[in-house]
């Protein structure tokens, strides 16, 4: 995956709008635009989406801290990544729209139970410690699920802009 000098430009902006739209949106626990960007990148940039959401997961270990609660980063945003790169590429346009939305909700409501086999690898949870930390985080991955479904509303302008971007751009080159 060779990256020209616009497509590492582009991507560098893309993550670090990620990271800029996560702080902004840090007042409201659990509502905000990352599944949204996730998937509408993959939708348009395919693979090569992986360069701005680990350039996002990057920056937020850098101004966060590296710390564990960082580690599963490495993989959670790659799961909805991937659950994007199954989809259909020729899926009817009146069901796109629906069909991203649940996916970036169903990430969200999962995303708890995603994160626990990580903290209970490094913080030794058995398989019930693990399973009390999953059930106690219920709460927020129900707001993270249900926030990201209604955020996924701004899934398909977002993909649409950066196709006409895409599109625009290369007519200048």
């Amino acid at each position: 995956m060779k990256l020209t000098t616009k497509e590492i430009t582009v991507f560098a902006m893309l993550g670090a709008l990620m990271y800029a739209s996560k702080v902004i949106m840090e007042l409201a626990p659990n509502i905000h635009l990352l599944g949204v960007f996730t998937v509408a990148f993959t939708v348009v940039y395919r693979k090569k989406a992986l360069y701005p959401i680990y350039i996002y997961v990057l920056l937020n270990g850098m101004f966060c801290g590296f710390a564990t609660w960082w580690i599963p980063y490495l993989y959670l945003w790659t799961i909805l990544w991937g659950a994007v790169m199954l989809l259909p590429k020729n899926m009817p346009a009146k069901i796109k729209p629906l069909v991203y939305m649940l996916v970036c909700s169903a990430h969200g409501f999962l995303f708890g139970t995603l994160y626990a086999p990580a903290q209970a690898i490094l913080y030794g949870l058995d398989l019930k410690g693990m399973i009390a930390w999953i059930i106690a985080g219920l709460p927020w991955d129900f707001i993270h699920g249900v926030s990201n479904f209604f955020c996924g509303i701004l899934i398909m302008p977002i993909v649409s802009i950066l196709i006409m971007l895409e599109n625009y751009s290369g007519q200048n080159e």
